[in-house]
């Protein structure tokens, strides 16, 4: 795999506001300051990375459209997870407008900062549905607990593709495997979801986080999802408050040492490409 055909299939661009990114405390201080494409541009060039997915941070509609105006602006960004109404009546109508913009490959909606029970509410399903008639992928981003909730939710939605952040954030600063694991592994058993491998660093100790630390739940990912349908992401600039860009790449590249060239290219390009239909 050339260095060029790297895909990042998660990070972020933001326009500092205290008001709206209250989630960023005192710990992450760092972060308190624009993020723009002009940022990234230099650490995708130097990690040799050669096209990225911009994922929201914000629910609004002015942030999807503000996230494909940046990917019409600048074409490394090749796709844009955004966010929209999905539990609204007007829905349907909505996304079949953003889906006209190529540059739109799916939706997310911050899950985990909702009531347990959100993911059965029936105006969200019904969303989904719709969602399913596009060519659009949902990004699933729960925490561990969440996961039984999320397993439910897939069943419903059968023909729509999934894709789950973060590893679905497991306990890794409390070396915690159970229940994660098992209910990874069951996930994993419907062939409509995928996994990013991203969010791990920030999960674990920032400051003495080790590749001994993060090796068991990517080995877990690996079994479960297998390099086929797990992808690479960055979570950029969020794991800038544990770990650099380059050495979140090259930490993953350690992880994924046992795997064959074919199978690190599949990981770190190719499954993100096929599952948001991204084009060259």
């Amino acid at each position: 795999m050339e260095q060029c055909d790297l895909i990042d299939a998660h990070q972020h661009f933001w326009q500092y506001d205290a008001a709206e990114y209250g989630w960023i405390d005192d710990g992450m201080a760092s972060l308190r300051h624009n993020f723009l494409p002009s940022d990234l541009y230099p650490e995708i060039t130097q990690a040799g990375v050669g096209g990225t997915i911009a994922v929201q941070a914000r629910q609004t509609i002015l942030e999807t459209k503000w996230l494909l105006e940046l990917a019409a602006a600048n074409s490394f960004i090749r796709g844009v997870v955004g966010w929209a109404p999905i539990a609204e009546a007007s829905f349907p109508a909505l996304i079949e407008e953003l889906a006209s913009d190529p540059k739109l490959v799916g939706l997310r909606h911050v899950v985990q900062a909702e009531p347990d029970g959100f993911l059965d509410g029936d105006a969200f399903n019904k969303g989904i549905g719709a969602l399913a008639e596009t060519a659009l992928v949902y990004d699933l981003l729960v925490v561990e607990r969440q996961l039984p909730e999320a397993i439910l939710f897939v069943d419903r939605h059968p023909n729509q593709i999934f894709v789950l952040d973060h590893l679905a954030k497991p306990r890794i600063a409390e070396a915690e495997l159970e229940p994660w694991a098992s209910n990874m592994k069951e996930l994993a058993k419907r062939e409509n979801v995928y996994c990013k491998l991203s969010g791990m660093v920030t999960e674990a100790d920032w400051r003495h986080w080790a590749i001994s630390s993060l090796q068991p739940y990517v080995d877990v990912a690996l079994e479960a999802f297998a390099p086929r349908r797990l992808m690479f992401g960055s979570d950029w600039p969020v794991c800038t408050v544990a770990a650099t860009y380059s050495k979140w790449i090259s930490t993953v590249g350690d992880l994924l040492a046992k795997l064959s060239s074919e199978e690190r290219a599949r990981v770190f390009s190719e499954t993100a490409v096929e599952a948001y239909r991204l084009k060259y």
